[in-house]
C-alpha cells in the first residue's frame, strides 16, 4: 500500500486545525479511561485527602446531569473549538425560524461514529447557532455513561451535554419561559454500527419515547439532519449477521454502547489513522411540527405523531440532498 504523505509545508491555520481536532477525538477515546485510572492510583496509595473530598462531592452532585448540567462559557469560548468547527469544516444552517417563547426537541440524524455535528454545533460557541437561534439555550442529550466517569464528567458537562435520561429531557423542557432545546440523537450507539460513507441507514421506528416526552411537555418537534456525518470515518464492513456485528451488538446489550472498528486518516498521512477525514459538516434544521401537549397521550397519538415526524425527516432529506452531493436515487432508509 503506497503511504501518502501530508506536504511539509501545511499553512499554521491548518495545523491547529488538525491539532484541536486530534485533542477532541483522543478526549473521548482516552480521557475517560485516564481519569479513571487517576481515581484507581489515588485509593491504592490511599490519598484519601484527594478521593474522599470528591466522593464527597460527587455524592451530591451526582443528579446534576440530570437537572440542566453545569455549562462554562469560558471553556466553550477556547480557541480552539474555532479551529476544530473549521477542520472540516462545520455549518449549522436554518430553514425556517422557531418560537422563543416555546421549547423544542431537535432529533438529531445520523448518528455517526463520534456525532461530530452535534458536538460542533450545539456545544461550543463558535457554531451558527446563537446567530441563527437568537434567545435559545441547546442541551446536548448524551448517554448517562460518561456521567459515571470520574473526573471525566467534569469536564464533560462544562462544554454542555447533559444525560439522555428521560428526567434530563423532562427537566430541560418543563422550564418555563421557553427558548429550551433538547438535541437528541435518536438513533443512538446502535445506529453507529451502521455508520458507513454513502449509506443513509436511520434506527428510528422503535424510538418512540421522545415523542411520548414530546407529547406530555407540548414541545415542538425539529427534524436535524447532518449531511456529511458518515463521511468523517470507514468503517470495518460488519452486514447484518456477520461474526463481527454479532458481538459488537452483544456488546451493545451489556454495555450500553457500541464499538465500532473505524479509521480515517493519519496527522501526517492520509491512508490510516484515528483522525477524522476532512468532509465538510452541513447540519440542516428543519421545520418545526406543532405538538399540542397532551398529558397522558394514547399509543394511537403517539404512532400518529412518530409518523408525521419521519415523513418530515424523510422531507427534509429529499428537500437537502442534491445541495451536498448526495445523488438523486439515494434516500433514507428507516430502521
Amino acid at each position: 500500500m503506497k503511504v501518502e504523505f501530508a506536504p511539509l509545508n501545511i499553512p499554521l491555520a491548518r495545523r491547529l486545525q488538525t491539532a484541536a481536532v486530534l485533542q477532541w477525538v483522543l478526549s473521548f477515546l482516552l480521557l475517560a479511561q485516564v481519569c479513571v485510572g487517576i481515581i484507581v492510583i489515588l485509593i491504592i496509595h490511599n490519598y484519601w485527602f484527594l478521593y474522599i473530598p470528591y466522593f464527597t462531592w460527587l455524592y451530591f452532585d451526582w443528579r446534576t446531569p440530570e437537572q440542566g448540567g453545569r455549562r462554562f462559557d469560558w471553556i466553550r469560548n477556547w480557541t480552539v473549538w474555532r479551529y476544530f468547527k473549521d477542520y472540516f469544516p462545520i455549518h449549522l444552517i436554518k430553514t425556517q425560524g422557531l418560537d422563543p417563547s416555546r421549547n423544542y426537541i431537535f432529533g438529531f440524524h445520523p448518528h455517526g461514529i463520534l456525532v461530530v455535528g452535534a458536538f460542533g454545533n450545539f456545544c461550543t460557541n463558535y457554531s451558527e447557532f446563537k446567530e441563527l437561534f437568537p434567545g435559545f439555550t441547546a442541551y446536548l442529550h448524551v448517554l448517562p455513561f460518561w456521567f459515571r466517569c470520574p473526573l471525566f464528567r467534569e469536564y464533560l458537562m462544562t462544554c454542555g451535554p447533559v444525560s439522555v435520561s428521560k428526567k434530563s429531557v423532562s427537566y430541560v423542557l418543563s422550564r418555563q419561559g421557553g427558548g429550551n432545546i433538547s438535541v437528541i440523537v435518536l438513533g443512538g450507539a446502535e445506529e453507529s454500527l451502521d455508520a458507513h460513507p454513502g449509506k443513509f441507514t436511520l434506527f428510528i421506528r422503535q424510538r418512540k419515547g421522545f415523542i411520548k416526552i414530546a407529547l406530555t411537555h407540548g414541545a415542538y418537534l425539529v427534524p436535524v439532519f447532518s449531511f456529511g456525518e458518515n463521511e468523517l470515518f470507514k468503517q470495518i464492513n460488519n452486514p447484518e449477521g456477520s461474526w463481527l456485528r454479532t458481538v459488537q451488538e452483544k456488546l451493545q446489550k451489556i454495555t450500553g454502547f457500541t464499538l465500532p472498528l473505524f479509521h480515517a486518516r493519519g496527522i501526517f498521512q492520509y491512508n490510516f489513522g484515528l483522525m477524522p477525514y476532512r468532509k465538510p459538516i452541513n447540519t440542516v434544521v428543519g421545520r418545526p411540527i406543532p405538538v399540542h401537549q397532551t398529558p397522558h397521550p394514547t399509543r394511537e397519538q403517539i404512532e400518529e405523531l412518530h409518523q408525521t415526524y419521519m415523513e418530515e425527516l424523510r422531507k427534509l432529506f429529499e428537500e437537502h440532498k442534491g445541495k451536498y452531493g448526495i445523488p438523486e436515487h439515494e434516500t433514507l432508509t428507516f430502521r
